[in-house]
């Protein structure tokens, strides 16, 4: 089964994400590596009281550039992609999506 994911980065974070997960050879598939698809995306949020925020300041609501990079994943893949992401992800909170995919019999 594969999942795919998603994640949404600063623009300036992008190339070191993708590097780190395709050096994990995370982005391979078949005989290809750094396969991934990017799009550009305005990320809004308010840090509240508590947050130790990478961009932004407590209680004020805050609108950025991101990108959202997406990828494809075997699922045996998904622990130690969500650990790498965690770690090298520049946010307190990243938003990180896994998505089942259907497979086709």
């Amino acid at each position: 089964m594969y999942i795919k994911v998603e994640v949404i980065v600063p623009e300036d974070s992008v190339v070191g994400v993708v590097n780190a997960l395709n050096e994990t050879d995370i982005l391979n598939q078949g005989n290809y590596d750094y396969v991934f698809q990017t799009s550009r995306v305005r990320g809004h949020f308010r840090p509240i009281e508590g947050a130790n925020p990478t961009v932004g300041e407590i209680g004020v609501v805050s609108d950025v550039d991101e990108v959202k990079i997406e990828f494809r994943i075997r699922e045996t893949d998904l622990e130690r992609t969500d650990r790498l992401l965690r770690k090298i992800h520049p946010y307190e909170e990243p938003v990180i999506n896994y998505i089942a995919l259907m497979t086709k019999s």
